[in-house]
């Protein structure tokens, strides 16, 4: 797709505009919509997808502008096996999302972290909210790193890849990273809201135990039941909390996961 600036015709995300954004000399698409203080939201697997710019358009709802930084995939295409694998293959083998590695900050993240500080110089506010999704959950808590992020949702965070227990419980972060994040939620304040299915092995719940044990109470864990014969009839394979498995009715656990965010958003940025 190429680089340019102004509205987008695409029915998915009609009501966004197009931009570009280029820092260390790596530029990538944009799509912005709302005023107020900015909310990056990073696209799970495999992109931009419908859902993915309903949820965005929930945070121009509540008062926030909402910026979609195009990662992988094609933007609007609709979740399919062969969209997720023409995704996931290259995100996988990238050396920037260091999808497998452990005790390391994915070097995107220090684009994203530069994003955030131009929408927040942009945008003004008190600071930026950040809200990742499975491939890119755990970037928002690398974001943190950085001063102008003072709301990171970490939804399904899934990296890094691997069977191993070491993985699992690893927060994609480098020891000086993880060192800085817990300063910012002890002497800054800063709260950080997790959200996943208990049965996803996607992101799995050690990942979750890491961060109550590194942030204590500065971590809010929302773990929506999908074991068998849960209440709701959630799948077992429930994994995309905030999109693909979002039951938009009122009562519906993932219903109140998603007000509990945009609350989390309204109540930092606003």
């Amino acid at each position: 797709m190429p680089l340019r600036s102004g509205p987008v015709t695409d029915e998915t995300l009609t009501g966004f505009e197009q931009d570009s954004f280029t820092h260390d000399g790596k530029t990538r698409i944009i799509y912005r919509s709302g005023e107020g203080p900015a909310v990056i939201v990073m696209a799970e697997m495999p992109g931009i997808t419908p859902r993915v710019a309903d949820f965005a358009r929930r945070v121009v709802g509540i008062g926030c502008s909402a910026i979609m930084p195009v990662l992988f995939g094609a933007p609007g295409a609709k979740p399919s096996v062969s969209a997720y694998m023409r995704s996931i293959v290259p995100a996988c083998i990238s050396k920037e999302f260091a999808a497998f590695a452990i005790g390391r900050t994915a070097p995107v993240t220090d684009w994203l972290r530069a994003l955030a500080r131009s929408e927040h110089q942009r945008c003004g506010g008190p600071g930026v909210g950040a809200v990742g999704m499975c491939f890119t959950g755990g970037f928002a808590l690398g974001m943190m790193v950085d001063e102008s992020l003072i709301a990171p949702v970490l939804s399904q965070p899934s990296l890094p890849i691997g069977p191993r227990a070491a993985a699992k419980r690893d927060l994609h972060l480098s020891p000086e990273d993880l060192a800085r994040v817990k300063h910012r939620t002890l002497d800054d304040g800063v709260c950080v809201l997790g959200l996943r299915f208990t049965g996803d092995r996607l992101s799995p719940p050690e990942r979750f135990e890491s961060l109550r044990r590194e942030l204590g109470d500065r971590f809010i864990g929302v773990e929506i039941d999908s074991s068998p014969g849960n209440p709701y009839g959630i799948r077992k394979q429930a994994h995309s909390v905030l999109t693909e498995d979002l039951v938009d009715e009122r009562g519906h656990p993932t219903h109140d996961a998603l007000n509990r965010v945009l609350d989390f958003l309204r109540d930092r940025l606003l």
